[in-house]
């Protein structure tokens, strides 16, 4: 008998339906959770995780609700009235959201939002309150909570406002928290650090916890037991170490299996080969504004890279790790030629003609041999245009002789290479992103940097965006293209396990500044850097 099993049921849901006008979103889901306990509700995008969590507290918008939540002491939460659930909400059970910046008032201090539940909870006096605040902001490990508590959301970082989330989530004492996608906006280490708070402060309180996320190494490293959904659909529930180990259900059994595997080609080039990309002493130098009168007459500097050295060779991968507003994505675009630099950069032997946004003949030609793939495939790509306008639009730039009917056959073929076929999507090069997948719209991605006959593709954090199945398909795709091509890649990314998978070669950057470089192995098996150690470490599942 599990630890679970000994402690007092929390949560019964019973045969719990929700329905948006003629689509059903939720169908049937049944579970427990017991005081004390870590649920994790694991699913892709779109699988019901989120609506079954918010239709709990009723907050689910238009959507029709049936079924049973019977909630220990105060009876079914789906016939309750709106009145009796403003006592739930807020205060038996709290929820943290997936991204705090949305989530917080911009318009009040971070101690007044906490003060708020407290008065309104607690019935606190306005002194209390002002305390609380800060002692919950102290319970969350965030330093100088004093400081803080007077702090608007936008001046604390990513973590920061994610451990005042939880601060706020805390000062009603809730028997559940509802977590959702709770460190998906958050660099790894801190992904880590609010893993580790949250189990901390489940222990501290005694409170159950419910984490919604489709990340499969959250749930080994905090869960008791998980459930997976698919498609509305509770598939299978267990133990963690029970469901992991020998998952029943086919699509159990494919979400572990879509971790990112390793398969490039081992081999070094031929000793004496050229890189494609070479950069000594690197720097890349922003204006910044001096505070009173001196700004009138000069300008200061922010160093976004500075000193970067590093070669990538035909055919290979360097990946370039580390968390946000470590110089990653600046270091890439100044290699894209989208940023001025100093130091040495050249692309295929050729230095980019500063400032590299200059369109000179030498640039033009260096564009074409370094493409680019974003993060976000919805966004970077026009929602105005079509799939054949996408594609095509490098080649009325680099090869504008071109025919329109040679145009739309090097589009096709391009498009059939990344598994986008005309024979299995009918009307293609008529459509419109909207109209695709998040993974078929990375794909899309891919093929407008691929049709301009690219030597090297910048990878701005490629999967970062997509669900772990869709990770893996789109990491697959790019592993074939540059077997099939001799592509190189640069790979920039925060993700350690991605590195694993793709790269050759790594740098670790950190303020702009490159900590560490070698092989794969060599870096993230043997980190010489105290942060490099943090890093793997924190992307290392205990016991995994």
């Amino acid at each position: 008998m599990t630890a679970s099993a000994m402690k007092p049921v929390l949560l019964e849901v019973h045969d719990l339906h929700v329905r948006f006008g003629a689509k059903e979103v939720v169908r049937g889901v049944n579970f427990t959770l017991a005081a004390g306990e870590k649920l994790a509700l694991v699913g892709e995008s779109g699988s019901g995780k989120t609506i079954t969590a918010l239709s709990l507290l009723r907050l689910a918008g238009n959507a029709a609700i049936t079924g049973q939540a019977l909630l220990q002491g105060r009876g079914d939460l789906l016939a309750m009235t709106e009145r009796e659930m403003r006592g739930v909400r807020g205060g038996e059970i709290a929820m943290v959201f997936q991204e705090p910046m949305t989530a917080l008032n911009p318009l009040m201090t971070i101690g007044q939002q906490i003060a708020e539940i407290l008065l309104l909870k607690k019935g606190l006096t306005g002194a209390q309150c002002a305390q609380a605040a800060i002692d919950l902001l102290a319970q969350t490990g965030i330093p100088e909570p004093a400081r803080r508590a007077n702090s608007f959301p936008h001046q604390l970082s990513g973590g920061q406002r994610q451990r005042a989330m939880i601060a706020m989530a805390l000062a009603s004492s809730p028997k559940l928290l509802l977590a959702d996608e709770p460190t998906t906006a958050l660099d790894v280490t801190l992904r880590g650090q609010i893993l580790d708070l949250l189990s901390d402060l489940q222990r501290q309180t005694g409170m159950a916890v419910l984490l919604i996320t489709h990340d499969l190494n959250l749930v080994r490293r905090f869960a008791d037991r998980v459930a997976v959904m698919e498609q509305g659909v509770l598939v299978e529930q267990g133990p963690v170490a029970e469901v992991f180990g020998a998952p029943q259900h086919a699509y159990t059994r494919r979400l572990i299996a879509s971790q990112p595997r390793r398969d490039v080609i081992e081999a070094d080039p031929p000793a004496g080969t050229a890189p494609v990309v070479r950069t000594q002493d690197l720097r890349v130098v922003y204006p910044t504004p001096l505070p009173g009168i001196k700004g009138w007459f000069k300008k200061g500097e922010f160093v976004a890279v500075q000193g970067a050295t590093l070669q990538l060779l035909p055919g290979q991968t360097l990946g370039v790790v580390g968390e946000s507003g470590s110089g990653k994505s600046t270091l890439a675009q100044a290699i894209l030629g989208l940023l001025p630099s100093t130091g040495q950069l050249q692309v295929g032997g050729q230095a980019w003609q500063q400032p590299a946004m200059r369109n000179t003949p030498t640039n033009q030609q260096l564009r074409r041999r370094v493409q680019v793939v974003f993060q976000d495939p919805f966004s970077s790509l026009s929602p105005r245009l079509t799939v054949e306008e996408i594609v095509g639009e490098g080649l009325k730039v680099h090869e504008p002789s071109l025919s329109v009917a040679e145009r739309r056959a090097r589009v096709e073929a391009v498009l059939a290479e990344v598994g986008l076929a005309e024979a299995q999507y009918p009307r293609l090069l008529e459509r419109y992103p909207h109209e695709f997948s998040g993974g078929q719209r990375q794909r899309l991605a891919v093929a407008r940097a691929l049709i301009v006959q690219p030597q090297v593709l910048v990878l701005d954090e490629p999967t970062s965006a997509l669900d772990v199945t869709i990770q893996q398909q789109v990491l697959g795709l790019l592993q074939r293209l540059q077997k099939e091509k001799g592509l190189s890649y640069l790979l920039i990314t925060h993700d350690v396990d991605v590195i694993r998978a793709m790269a050759h070669d790594v740098l670790v950057m950190k303020d702009g500044a490159v900590l560490e470089s070698g092989s794969v192995t060599e870096v993230l098996d043997a980190p010489q850097h105290p942060y490099t150690q943090r890093l793997v470490a924190a992307a290392t599942v205990p016991g995994g």
